[in-house]
């Protein structure tokens, strides 16, 4: 018998999809926001640039947590979506 796949909702784009293809963005026990684990509530979202630029502008992330989102944690998706570009600044 094969398993079903685990779907998530983009907050963005609202589209489902696999768990496995989207990011996971937890706020913790403690009230602190945390990248692909931890225990706690949950958002998904889809790892393009579109569906980033529209979770920032509408707030969806915040909403979705029911926390503020650290600057940190949207710079460090911002460097997911473009590792060769950040590579390139960080070598001039």
């Amino acid at each position: 018998m094969s398993q079903r796949p685990i779907l998530r909702r983009c907050v963005a784009c609202r589209k489902l999809f696999n768990r496995e293809q989207l990011w996971k963005v937890t706020r913790d026990y403690q009230g602190g926001v945390v990248l692909e684990g931890g225990m706690g509530r949950s958002a998904y979202l889809c790892p393009n640039e579109e569906c980033l630029e529209e979770s920032c502008r509408r707030k969806r992330l915040q909403k979705a947590l029911r926390c503020q989102i650290p600057a940190s944690v949207v710079e460090m998706l911002q460097k997911r979506l473009n590792p060769c570009i950040d590579a390139a600044a960080e070598a001039r």
